[in-house]
């Protein structure tokens, strides 16, 4: 039986915590960095090449509440879980819920999108370009930088969006979501008791990433 109030369990891994973390440093910095100082923004760019493409291998590499499979539900359980929204009984969800599993789904989605885009947009001045921008005409960069603009209005718009929940949970489901994804742990009436993925997969996860990114920095030319 759990003692008054739950127990404080283990919840969020190290990788999921150091990419969510990393993740909005460099968003932020990308943000600040896209005027007068591409260069940095670019080497910004590849490092977020690097987390996303570590955050799709640890969602199916890593353990407990990393897995995609934890969270992605069908439409079912996300109607089922957005008829518990008006209660004020704490979240048991030990992760994303269906609700904000979306939320995740489409932050990594529009993330692609950016640095996808970025490889290869051209400034009007056709200066400063992404690696592979030389591999399209010049009208065709432009239009992808447009894209490339429009999918950071997009991020922008879903970061409010997760803030916003994240204000809801803290003051509705008194469930305290930033505190979690710092520490790693979080008040459950249970233990959930999640399993943990072995560090071979992830130092093997975050080397390919890491190649993989790099490469991306060199328009793939070998």
């Amino acid at each position: 039986m759990a003692a008054p109030g739950g127990v404080r369990a283990r919840l969020w891994d190290g990788p999921v915590r150091l990419f969510h973390w990393l993740l909005v440093g460099l968003v932020a910095f990308c943000w600040w960095s896209s005027g007068d100082h591409l260069n940095w923004h670019r080497w910004a760019g590849y490092a977020v090449i690097g987390l996303v493409l570590f955050r799709i291998y640890w969602g199916f590499a890593g353990g407990g509440a990393a897995r995609f499979s934890s969270f992605v539900k069908g439409p079912r359980a996300t109607l089922a879980y957005l008829a518990t929204l008006g209660s004020r009984a704490r979240s048991e969800t030990p992760g994303h819920n269906p609700l904000g599993a979306l939320s995740i789904l489409a932050l990594l989605a529009t993330l692609v999108a950016q640095v996808v885009t970025g490889l290869f947009a051209i400034d009007i001045d056709a200066f400063e370009g992404g690696p592979l921008s030389d591999r399209v005409s010049f009208e065709l960069g432009r239009q992808i930088a447009e894209w490339h603009e429009l999918s950071f209005r997009v991020l922008q718009a879903l970061v409010v969006l997760h803030l916003l929940a994240i204000v809801f949970y803290a003051v509705w489901k008194r469930t305290d979501l930033i505190g979690a994804m710092v520490t790693g742990k979080r008040r459950f009436a249970v233990d959930p008791a999640l399993d943990r993925a072995p560090m071979w997969r992830f130092v093997l996860g975050a080397a390919l990433a890491a190649a993989i990114a790099w490469i991306a920095s060199k328009g793939f030319r070998f």
